[in-house]
């Protein structure tokens, strides 16, 4: 199998190096050489991993090829690139709807649209697909936890959600700084915070078949300082505004 990157971006760079440190077997990896200093150091680490001259060149010696660039670059380069009807085509991009890749890509390929976050680099992470598609399910298996969707406007819902992901390091940043300013050493900062959310998010895992109500519930104390968080976060419209961010999220996703 041999696979193929357009676009060595954040998202491209994680997929790759959870590829790379895996079971998947594959005979090599081509990525575009859009960004020279991130493909130049996937090709480096892995020996697996070649830099071709063009996406053409990508898609003429691929089985699977990733769209993996953003929307404006997608919506301007993917129709000039000649697919093959046997390739699967998996795209990353978050604002072009499987109707316009068909449109786009012209030939009847398999097109599969995947939410992969950085973690995957770690193997770890949600890894949304829609449509369901058997190979690509057991593929994001091997790197992560694939989730199947059927219905596309729902897979709006998984993207809006993954707009989250640097907001959620922004309030881990803001506590840090807050530990530091109070003469907290900022590696021990960072290691107690981080530490502390990722003991949180296992829990959470662990007691996802309960409504998670049960744990803010079960972790506030009449009068503590929990109880005392929430209401505060609560009162200054904290979580309203986290929904008012996601609804703007989704909208902007299903135009």
């Amino acid at each position: 199998m041999k696979l193929g990157f357009i676009g060595t971006g954040k998202i491209a760079s994680s997929v790759i190096t959870g590829i790379c440190n895996s079971k998947i077997q594959f005979d090599k990896i081509l990525i575009s050489p859009r960004n020279k200093k991130i493909a130049s150091q996937l090709s480096k680490k892995f020996k697996k991993v070649l830099i071709a001259k063009n996406n053409q060149e990508i898609v003429d010696n691929c089985n699977w090829v990733f769209l993996a660039v953003t929307p404006t670059v997608g919506e301007k380069i993917i129709k000039d690139l000649n697919f093959k009807s046997s390739q699967i085509i998996i795209s990353f991009i978050s604002t072009i709807t499987l109707s316009k890749l068909k449109k786009a890509i012209k030939v009847k390929a398999k097109i599969v649209r995947a939410i992969p976050l950085p973690p995957i680099s770690l193997k770890k992470g949600p890894v949304p697909i829609c449509p369901p598609n058997k190979k690509v399910k057991d593929f994001f298996n091997k790197i992560g936890t694939t989730v199947e969707i059927k219905n596309e406007k729902s897979s709006i819902n998984f993207w809006s959600t993954s707009g989250m992901m640097a907001p959620f390091y922004e309030l881990l940043r803001v506590m840090i700084d807050w530990l530091v300013k109070r003469g907290i050493k900022r590696d021990n900062a960072q290691k107690y915070i981080t530490s502390l959310f990722l003991a949180l998010s296992e829990d959470a895992v662990i007691n996802s078949k309960k409504d998670l109500k049960y744990l803010v519930k079960e972790s506030q104390t009449p009068k503590g300082l929990n109880e005392q968080g929430v209401r505060e976060l609560t009162k200054l419209g904290f979580y309203k505004k986290l929904d008012k961010t996601l609804n703007s999220i989704h909208k902007r996703l299903n135009k």
